[in-house]
């Protein structure tokens, strides 16, 4: 029990920045538990640092939002490195389907070598035609995979003027494939 409120009382010294280590949240101890929770959930040995820097971060904003330090830092900085490491795989597995995605689009089945290199240079050639504005919303949408309401959230516009410019570009990008067919 007295080790539980010494705890706490160093947390909240820690918060604060009284306890002499220049504002440092984590002590060698907290840090080598944080270090090991990121381990043992599979986050690599070379974003540690990362990992140990996000747990410090996330409590030094805790303690300027001016909320209350947590009572036991140990155990709270143990459950945001868990967290972390989730996160970690959640991003590495996104990341890795992205790649299979793009590695699809890159070799379909049913086009020769010569006939999606062409497609390739005439998309890449209309996209680079297209306004700023829809070209921004067809890589989101198509290459990125965004949902329009995401596109819309991300870029700050109403769903109406994603749509739009989507159906505007799809459009313009049609007519230049149809202009590079005929000719």
């Amino acid at each position: 029990m007295l080790r539980g409120k010494a705890r706490r009382d160093r947390g909240a010294a820690y918060a604060a920045g009284t306890d002499g280590t220049g504002g440092d949240p984590l002590d060698a101890a907290q840090e080598r538990r944080v270090r090991a929770v990121l381990a043992l959930g599979g986050v690599p040995q070379s974003d540690l640092p990362d990992g140990v820097q996000q747990v410090r971060l996330r409590l030094l904003e805790r303690a300027a939002s001016g909320r209350e330090a947590p009572r036991d830092v140990s155990a709270w900085a143990a459950v945001v490195a868990s967290n972390l490491a989730m996160d970690w795989h959640r991003a590495k597995r996104r990341q890795e389907r992205l790649g299979e995605r793009l590695a699809a689009l890159r070799a379909p089945a049913h086009a020769s070598g010569e006939e999606t290199s062409l497609l390739s240079l005439a998309v890449a050639r209309g996209l680079d035609e297209l306004p700023a504005a829809q070209r921004q919303v067809v890589v989101l949408r198509f290459f990125a995979d965004l949902p329009v309401r995401a596109i819309a959230e991300e870029l700050g516009i109403p769903e109406g003027t994603v749509k739009s410019r989507l159906h505007t570009a799809v459009r313009a990008l049609r007519d230049r494939l149809h202009e590079d067919e005929v000719a």
